[in-house]
This record gives structure tokens, C-alpha cells and sequence, in this order.
């Protein structure tokens, strides 16, 4: 979709609306997949089967052996519902060949439609199941909120996301809204502008780059004012927004920061429950564009006839703000690209993240468990991080070294996985 976009900008073009409905109909459909698969396979087990859990027990099949068969059966369905409908769009659901420079390759028939709203609705129930859950499972749950709330999963940093006209959480378009540690509209900008606001650090240890707000500057590793240090993701995109877009999601957003008090929330695992509230969002309106009486008209693109030159393109990916640039010749050969994708966004306060939960869990004399690492590693998780995109690698299960020191600075343990 940020490709998309990108491509029509490159052309001067705008998708008319049946076309630009079709690609937020499919991006809400994408989301409520990845959402899905994020919380119930990489979260869930944390909360539902526990941070001190085996290893072999806290995986998706612990999750469903905790919540029963029948849900389990819920979230297997409700995800294939939403890569059906991305396949119905897009012609195959990862890695769809449907958007073209002005639009889309193909319209929606009246049947495929009713199909859609039929799983659509069908997906928003589940949404407010998954909300349920979460409530049920986690808020009841003193221990867990007391971890999501702890110093060692907090970060006082910048927040970023694309909002609509009345400042609402939008993921397929709008301006880029930045908001400080209180709350307060730091800055807004058109996607277009993204360098005059944006600038990336590079440091020797690390083949992905540190984004940071130009007009803060970089200031290193560090939370507060001073520091240009941003979030994105969902939890960036709630503390950056004045609410959601649909009903359901607004009373969950309020629930939200009334539970948490207040806004912006600075603790990393909240980003989990803010998940939720987006796949609540992306469901409703999914379902809303389902019915809405411009998704089936026959014209879903405009032919471009521009000379190509250069172009910004900006979606929320699920894992934050992604930004797509790219300089073309005269024949539309692409001869210069820059992504800025939301891992990288994230990257500085991934760091962060990992330093902070490790120091506050791991204290002298403390024998190290796999526990401890895995409470570490939630604080890594909860970005939903994706260093294949942003360092264009493949890795397989993630490494992890960690090395303690005393305070004269010798090494008194190391801890590793996927590594020896």
C-alpha cells in the first residue's frame, strides 16, 4: 500500500474512489490478520500461559490448550476469513499483485461483496472477543498489570501516526501528527515532508539505522524532552491520535487510557491491549466499506498520464509508520529509493527497551532463568519487530547474548540462545 501510494505520487495521480476504497478495504483486511496473528502467537502466550512458562508450553498450542478448543478455532478462522478477503482483492493474500500507479487491477463484484460483509461482521465480533480476553486473562490479573505498569517496560519518548482530519487513527492515509512525553501536539506534517522532520543516526554495531526528530536532534539512548527518540506502532498510533474512527474501538480506547491513567500511556506492553483496539478499528471498518455503495463501482483506477519524476508514499503498517520514497527517469526506472520502515522507526527504542528490562530484572546476584530471559525478550516483542525488512535479512530463530557485569566492570555470566 505505501508502494502504491508512492507510485501515485510518482505519476501525479489519484485513485478514484471506488479504487482508493478497495485498498483500505483490503489494508483493514491485512490488518486484522496481522493483528491476530501477532497477539494470539507471539503475546498471548506471555499472559494466557505465563512469562515463567516452558518454553514448550508457551506457544500458540498452550494458548489454546489455556482457552479452550473452540476459541482456538476462533482465531484460526477469523484469520483465514481476513486473507480471503485480501486474496478476493489482491489476487493472492501475501504478496497481492492489485495495486497499480491510480488505483486498483480489478473491481469487486456484488457477490464477492456480500461475501466480504458476511466475514467482515463475522470479524468484528471477534474483535470484541479478543477485547473480552484480554480483560478476562490479563486486566483481572494484578501480577500482569503490575508487570505492563513497572518501571522496567517504560519509555518516555515522542509518539508518531497518520491521523485523519479530526486527529482519528488512520492507517491507510492522512497527515503524520507527532505528540511530545505529555501528550501535547509536537509537530504535523504532510507524508511528502517526512525529511524535513525525520533525519537517521548510523552506529558502527548495527546495519539498521536510528531514525530521530530532526528538530530534537540525537541525543543518544536516552527517554525525555530533550532526547528525538519516537514510537510508532499501536501504541504510538493511540497516543498520537484524539481516538478511533469507529465506535466499538473508541470505547475501548477510552477504557484504554481510563485504565492505564491517562494519556499518553508509556508502558511497552500496553502496546498488546492497543493491538486489540486497532484490530476492534480495522474490523469495524472492514465491515463499514463492506457496505458502503461505492465498493462495487467498475472504475477503480485512473489511467496515468503524467510524466513520472518522484514520489513519498505513507501507510501505518501494523507495525508502525512506514514511509516509501522514490525518484524515477523520464520512462518511470526507478534510480533512487528510500523506505524508512516502522521497525526502523522503532529501532533506537527497541534498544532501549531491552537494556531497561534487563536492568531491571537482573540484579546482583541473581542466578539467570529462561523465565528472566523471556521477560526480557517480551519487552523486544511487544514492537513486533521485523529486522528481515529493515536490514533486508532472513534470520532464523532470534539470537540473544547477555552478559553481566559487576561494578568493577568484569564479566560474571553470560546467557545465550540460538547462538552456541
Amino acid at each position: 500500500m505505501a508502494s502504491c501510494k508512492a507510485t501515485d505520487a510518482v505519476y501525479r495521480v489519484e485513485p478514484p474512489p471506488a479504487g482508493r476504497k478497495l485498498r483500505e478495504l483490503f489494508y483493514s483486511a491485512h490488518y486484522v490478520h496481522s493483528h491476530i496473528a501477532h497477539f494470539y502467537a507471539l503475546a498471548a502466550p506471555d499472559f494466557v500461559v505465563g512469562p515463567e512458562a516452558p518454553p514448550a508450553e508457551r506457544n500458540i498450542l498452550g494458548v489454546v490448550a489455556k482457552v479452550g478448543l473452540e476459541i482456538g478455532g476462533q482465531v484460526i478462522k477469523h484469520r483465514a476469513y481476513a486473507q480471503e478477503i485480501q486474496a478476493t482483492l489482491g489476487g493472492k493474500a501475501t504478496h497481492p499483485v492489485c495495486g497499480l500507479p491510480g488505483g486498483m487491477s480489478k473491481a469487486l463484484t456484488e457477490e464477492e461483496r456480500v461475501n466480504v460483509e458476511a466475514k467482515a461482521k463475522s470479524c468484528v465480533e471477534f474483535g470484541k472477543l479478543s477485547v473480552k480476553i484480554f480483560n478476562d486473562v490479563v486486566l483481572a490479573n494484578k501480577a500482569y498489570v503490575d508487570l505492563i505498569l513497572s518501571d522496567a517496560y517504560t519509555h518516555k519518548t515522542y509518539y508518531m501516526g497518520l491521523v485523519d482530519a479530526s486527529n482519528k487513527v488512520n492507517f491507510y492515509d492522512g497527515t503524520i501528527r507527532v505528540v511530545d512525553q505529555s501528550g501535547r501536539e509536537f509537530g504535523r506534517f504532510a507524508p511528502a515532508d517526512y525529511l524535513e522532520h525525520v533525519s537517521e543516526r548510523v552506529e558502527p554495531w548495527s546495519y539498521l539505522k536510528f531514525p530521530y526528530l530532526k528538530k530534537v536532534g540525537w541525543k543518544g539512548f536516552v527517554d525525555g524532552p530533550d532526547s528525538g527518540v519516537y514510537r510508532v506502532g499501536p501504541l504510538g498510533r493511540l497516543n498520537a491520535s484524539e481516538g478511533m474512527a469507529t465506535p466499538l474501538a473508541q470505547e475501548e480506547y477510552e477504557r484504554f487510557y481510563a485504565t492505564l491513567g491517562g494519556k499518553p500511556v508509556h508502558n511497552t506492553l500496553a502496546t498488546h491491549w492497543a493491538r486489540l483496539v486497532e484490530l476492534l478499528n480495522a474490523a469495524e471498518r472492514l465491515y463499514e466499506l463492506s457496505r458502503d455503495d461505492e465498493i462495487t463501482e467498475p472504475k477503480v483506477r485512473t489511467i496515468p498520464t503524467a510524466k513520472p519524476t518522484e514520489g513519498v508514499g505513507v501507510v501505518e503498517a501494523p507495525r508502525g509508520t512506514l514511509f516509501h520514497h522514490y525518484q524515477t527517469d523520464e520512462k518511470g526506472l526507478v534510480r533512487k529509493v528510500n523506505l524508512i520502515v516502522a521497525t526502523g522507526n522503532n529501532h533506537a527504542a527497541i534498544c532501549m527497551s531491552v537494556k531497561k528490562a534487563a536492568q531491571g530484572l537482573i540484579k546482583a546476584g541473581t542466578k539467570i532463568t529462561q523465565g528472566m530471559l523471556n521477560k526480557v525478550e517480551m519487552a523486544f516483542r511487544a514492537y513486533d519487530p521485523c529486522f528481515a525488512c529493515a536490514t533486508h535479512s532472513l534470520p532464523g530463530e532470534m539470537p540473544m547474548e547477555l552478559l553481566v557485569y559487576d561494578a568493577e566492570g568484569q564479566l560474571v555470566q553470560r546467557a545465550t540462545q540460538n547462538m552456541d
